[in-house]
């Protein structure tokens, strides 16, 4: 039985998945494409396991994200070698990459990067996705680390509890004089309402929880795709929103915005999943971060 994963080709398929395309994979190895072809193939024949859905761009399968966040892995765990052996070439930094969500990035999760020393240099890639979905960027081995809003470990990660990030239901006080007067339960369902994107349920589940799940918010709704967009048009009186905590807190003693439910704030735990990898620029970061967190989230 075949059980090894030649790293030729198990390298092979991370620049195809990363390239896109056999060929743009072949340039960037400076092969073939036939040869990038045959060793996809052939790793697909030792697996047993279809790896590539062959579309443009390619993706992996599920099978596939298990060798392509192998990849990753190794080569994570190649460069730390590297660089502990003094071969790092000139100049050449430790790349980190994580996804966090956009409400953390606007808030505490750039304070936390200044925490993590720059000695050996550090180069942060950061993806932004929402906390309910930045796991799966760590299941298809795209980012090392993430914040995100699940408990449950993805396969070969760990997990840190982070704190709760804390929700206020609120909205310009001309917005609530004209559109929320009378039950706020049925006055939030017809009012309108901004949501980050199509997938953001936070405002229509504290709706539902508010009419004992019955509904949710208004049809009448705005998307604005940054935390501070979304900020802004609850104060430009747009509609209402679940703004931060640490967002709202100024706006609300300067009177730009007004609680709606103060008794019934939305917390939204966090957590920090990373591969279990025995990398000292990973182990860094997830320091500085947790450590901020606990400084900036609410136990």
């Amino acid at each position: 039985m075949m059980t090894e994963l030649p790293l030729d080709q198990v390298r092979t398929l991370l620049s195809v998945v990363d390239e896109g395309t056999f060929d743009a994979a072949a340039a960037a190895l400076h092969v073939t494409p036939s040869a990038v072809s045959q060793r996809v193939k052939a790793l697909e024949q030792r697996t047993g396991r279809v790896l590539l859905v062959r579309t443009k761009p390619v993706r992996p399968t599920e099978s596939g994200e298990v060798v392509v966040r192998f990849a990753r892995q190794l080569a994570r765990l190649e460069r730390d070698a590297r660089a502990e052996l003094g071969m790092r070439g000139e100049g050449e930094p430790t790349r980190v990459s994580v996804a966090v969500n956009a409400d953390s990035l606007s808030t505490w999760f750039l304070g936390a990067l200044t925490r993590v020393p720059q000695e050996p240099p550090l180069c942060f890639e950061l993806r932004r996705e929402d906390e309910t979905r930045t796991a799966a960027l760590l299941r298809e081995g795209l980012v090392m680390a993430a914040v995100t809003s699940s408990p449950d470990a993805v396969a070969g990660c760990s997990v840190r509890a982070l704190g709760r990030m804390r929700y206020l239901a609120a909205a310009s006080p001309a917005f609530a004089e004209r559109h929320l007067g009378g039950p706020l339960r049925e006055a939030l369902a017809q009012a309108p309402v901004l949501a980050f994107d199509r997938s953001d349920d936070l405002q229509d589940a504290f709706v539902r929880r508010l009419r004992r799940g019955r509904g949710g918010a208004s049809p009448v709704r705005h998307s604005v795709p940054t935390s501070e967009g979304f900020v802004d048009a609850v104060t430009a009186g747009l509609g209402w929103g679940l703004v931060p905590e640490m967002q709202a807190d100024r706006l609300l003693r300067e009177g730009r915005l007004v609680s709606l439910a103060p008794d019934r704030p939305v917390d939204v735990p966090l957590y920090w999943q990373q591969w279990k990898l025995d990398s000292p620029a990973l182990a860094a970061v997830a320091d500085a971060v947790a450590a901020t967190a606990a400084e900036a989230l609410r136990g």
